[in-house]
């Protein structure tokens, strides 16, 4: 197995890109991350796919060189562990061992063991008590310019720690904290407002004493305007982005449907899947 950290060249290396070198970042992700779900056969295709432009944007157009990000919804790891690859962080000998025996790039992300992932995650509800701490131990530190980012789902705010972490950061004006929620509607075992509703999730937000901004999840032009609004306001207030997504995004008649949560792509879904992150769209080729 080769050595982790042993990284080709990053494919991106400025620290913001422009809403068509995202996009095209994203497809090329995505082409990464299916072929490793379709070679182990895993679920959680639909996972990532709701957040694979979020996780791009957040890496490749946000980040700084001394940021953290945490994957809340860790169920995903597919997705973070392909950003990490177009990123630089990972290699492609690193990914092809996704789910294989001795891996460390397991269904949920590894505690502390690979690049850009410091906290093992999948534990639903808990990243943004980690990421909270995070921001708070920066603040302390004095590290003014170090952001701290979670990616998190809808359904994780069914959990009571996400709303005392969401407190707790409010409180001690977690101004570095970027808390952005893929709203794709769809948790394990229905939809969101279904199960438990979360409506008017902004309002509550804004009652906890964040910044709110919306934003849809798969539109880099989107993302970008939602950065900017951000980093604009220099508010003292922690910022939450709620991505609007669907789950299981190109799967067809998967699409937006619980299936999508937990199925392995079958070759038809597969295929259609890759041709619509084809390399006709201009994207570079990945191994």
């Amino acid at each position: 197995m080769p050595r982790y950290g042993q990284v080709m060249p990053a494919t991106v290396k400025d620290k913001f890109l422009d809403a068509r070198r995202l996009e095209l970042a994203a497809a090329s992700i995505k082409r990464r991350f299916l072929k490793m779900y379709f070679a182990a056969n895993a679920g959680h295709v639909g996972s990532a796919l709701s957040c694979a432009e979020i996780l791009a944007f957040v890496r490749l157009g946000w980040m700084g060189p001394s940021d953290d990000c945490i994957l809340s919804k860790g169920h995903a790891a597919a997705a973070l562990y392909a950003t990490l690859a177009e990123a630089g962080d990972l290699s492609a000998d690193d990914i092809a061992t996704f789910y294989a025996d001795g891996t460390l790039l397991s269904a949920h992300p590894p505690p502390n063991k690979l690049p850009g992932i410091p906290f093992a995650t999948g534990s639903l509800g808990h990243g943004v008590s980690l990421a909270t701490g995070l921001a708070l131990a920066a603040k302390l530190r004095g590290e003014t310019e170090r952001h701290v980012f979670c990616v998190g789902s809808d359904g994780e705010l069914d959990e009571g720690s996400s709303w005392e972490a969401a407190l707790f950061a409010a409180q001690n004006h977690l101004h570095n904290l970027v808390w952005l929620v893929d709203r794709n509607g769809i948790q394990g075992f229905g939809r969101t407002e279904e199960v438990l509703s979360l409506e008017p999730v902004a309002d509550k937000f804004r009652a906890f004493n964040w910044d709110v901004y919306a934003a849809d999840g798969h539109s880099m032009p989107s993302l970008l305007q939602a950065r900017d609004a951000v980093m604009s306001a220099r508010s003292e207030r922690p910022s939450v982005l709620i991505c609007r997504t669907t789950k299981g995004r190109g799967m067809g008649v998967w699409a937006d449907t619980v299936d999508c949560h937990y199925r392995p792509m079958t070759q038809e879904v597969f295929d259609r899947l890759m041709l619509s992150v084809a390399d006709a769209d201009g994207a570079p080729t990945v191994d």
